[in-house]
């Protein structure tokens, strides 16, 4: 006679179920169904690769107090930074496939660190996709020192001062670095790349005047742009951003110049796709809340929710689009 309990059976099956090979995609008998269904039986962590405090750390951390309550279990978020995000992805990656440990990040270790990195220990193409959080629009930054008052005057300065101006990003591989390679590419541009450790001292050299130019973030440069400490020549998103419907996108002048801070949840390789899909469902359910709608659209973000299908595509699409311009660019880690 079986005298194990039946949450332990539970687990135990979770765990043969991922041993055996019964991962993203594969088909659920019902007794797995059942297991499943039952699924959380304990905390859950939600790792992420970056320090607390930025986006990409308080745009998951508002998500995992609604799903704390949805589950009613706790679901802590746990910061893993270093590496320009590596660190706390080869953590993740061989966490066991059983729901109860995911990562929240944004492109970097996602579609972007797999090409620009000799060697990294995971492989993101087998993290299993659950859904995109949000996304934030980006936005081409000068100081006011630039003579530039519109984006046509800017390429053209630039052409004419070749490495005269210094741009600022995040660091090695960030999106704002990749944005700025991007733009070079397509304007035939020469500008410098400083890197920094983070977003807020960037900000805080692009203010100075130390460096003159930046792809960053629009929520976190929105109190500099109406103190006029900083000029905001064109977003990066596809569209117009609502909020600044003066200020045109990059893409109406340099066709397909689209570039956005993304932020995707995702599970270790191999775990139940069934987990993946209630996971990303109630996520989706969540970030349609008007109080999430809100508080998102207060940091600059826009709520997303889409399938682990969905996601997957994205990736994709990522990845080959920055693997391009990484390679085309010759962009390399210092």
């Amino acid at each position: 006679m079986n005298k194990t309990p039946p949450t332990l059976q539970r687990r135990e099956a979770l765990a043969l179920l991922s041993a055996a090979g019964f991962g993203a995609g594969l088909p659920l008998s019902c007794a797995w169904a059942d297991i499943i269904s039952e699924w959380p039986q304990k905390p859950i962590r939600l790792v992420v690769p970056n320090p607390a405090g930025g986006s990409a750390d308080v745009l998951p951390r508002l998500v995992c107090e609604a799903l704390s309550i949805k589950f009613n279990q706790a679901v802590i978020v746990d910061n893993r930074p270093g590496a320009a995000g590596n660190i706390g992805a080869e953590w993740f990656n061989a966490a066991e496939p059983d729901g109860y440990t995911l990562m929240a990040s944004p492109p970097t270790t996602l579609t972007i660190n797999v090409s620009l990195y000799p060697k990294i220990n995971y492989d993101p193409s087998k993290f299993v996709p659950i859904t995109v959080l949000a996304t934030v629009s980006n936005a081409l930054l000068v100081h006011p020192s630039v003579p530039a008052q519109t984006l046509q005057e800017f390429i053209a300065y630039a052409r004419a001062n070749p490495d005269k101006l210094a741009y600022a990003s995040q660091g090695n591989g960030s999106t704002a670095h990749l944005t700025a390679e991007l733009f070079k590419q397509k304007t035939g541009t020469h500008l410098t790349h400083i890197p920094y450790k983070g977003d807020a001292p960037a900000i805080a050299d692009l203010l100075a005047g130390h460096v003159q130019v930046m792809f960053g973030n629009l929520s976190a440069a929105s109190a500099h742009l109406k103190s006029g400490k900083l000029r905001i020549l064109a977003v990066t998103s596809p569209k117009r951003n609502p909020n600044h419907p003066q200020i045109p996108a990059i893409n109406e002048v340099l066709p397909g110049l689209v570039s956005v801070t993304w932020f995707g949840v995702v599970a270790p390789p191999k775990t139940p796709m069934a987990i993946a899909n209630k996971i990303s469902k109630a996520i989706a359910e969540i970030l349609r809340s008007p109080e999430i709608v809100k508080k998102y659209e207060e940091l600059g973000a826009e709520p997303v929710g889409n399938t682990p299908e969905e996601l997957a595509q994205w990736m994709k699409e990522e990845t080959q689009r920055w693997r391009e311009v990484i390679r085309s660019g010759n962009v390399v880690i210092d």
